[in-house]
């Protein structure tokens, strides 16, 4: 039986390293996608059973090349790790700039859109699949200062949700986690008063995600799982 194939956004991020690690573990061939060229190469070695690929997940065209390039060298995508995203906050709702809801908006589900329309078909083809995207604990409700990261994060979740409802029948699992503050470098650097050790680790978010797209989830469609920690 051949390895199967995980394609990873965001993978040089803290997160992205965490669960290409858990999935290396289980001897899976992984396509690991970026923006930053340097982070990946700096975080990975590329070999027969690694493809790094810098692209720019706005750019629709650039996703679906890399994509195909993928497809050409593994033959098939078995799971989506949709991590990539952003953080913004400091704006109340009535001041919110129209940079940062585009910031937001387009970091945290255009991207999605952009790399679903180029992983789904495939999924659909073969009639298996798993796609699991990274949602927010904070998007639960509106909260101040945060109502645009708030905003394109639920808008996350409910296209997770809606994308579960549409490929159900079809073999492909989707499902989306909601961590609450991840133990990175930069958090504790953000808030250096407060207690890690109630965060949510990248690893033990990792085990959650690579959970999602195993057969033992196989029964799980448009589940939003709190991952929270102690907080």
């Amino acid at each position: 039986m051949n390895p199967q194939t995980v394609l990873i956004t965001g993978a040089a991020g803290h997160l992205g390293q965490a669960v290409a690690a858990k999935f290396r573990q289980s001897g899976m061939q992984l396509v690991l996608v970026d923006r930053d060229a340097d982070a990946l190469k700096r975080a990975f070695t590329e070999g027969p059973a690694v493809l790094l690929l810098p692209m720019d997940l706005l750019d629709r065209k650039q996703v679906a090349a890399g994509v195909k390039a993928a497809n050409a060298r593994f033959g098939a995508i078995d799971a989506c790790c949709h991590i990539a995203g952003g953080f913004r906050m400091g704006e109340a709702v009535h001041e919110t700039s129209p940079a940062t809801w585009d910031f937001l908006m387009d970091l945290n589900a255009r991207t999605f859109l952009h790399v679903a329309e180029a992983v789904v078909p495939g999924m659909c083809e073969r009639r298996r699949g798993r796609f699991v995207t990274v949602g927010a604990a904070a998007a639960a409700r509106g909260s101040a200062n945060m109502g645009a990261y708030c905003a394109s994060k639920s808008a996350l979740i409910r296209l997770t949700e809606a994308l579960s409802a549409e490929l159900r029948e079809q073999g492909v699992n989707v499902n989306c986690v909601l961590p609450s503050i991840i133990d990175t470098p930069d958090n504790r650097a953000a808030m250096p008063d407060a207690d890690p050790s109630r965060w949510v680790a990248p690893q033990a978010l990792a085990e959650v995600i690579a959970f999602l797209t195993s057969d033992a989830a196989s029964a799980i469609h448009g589940a939003a799982v709190p991952v929270t920690g102690l907080v």
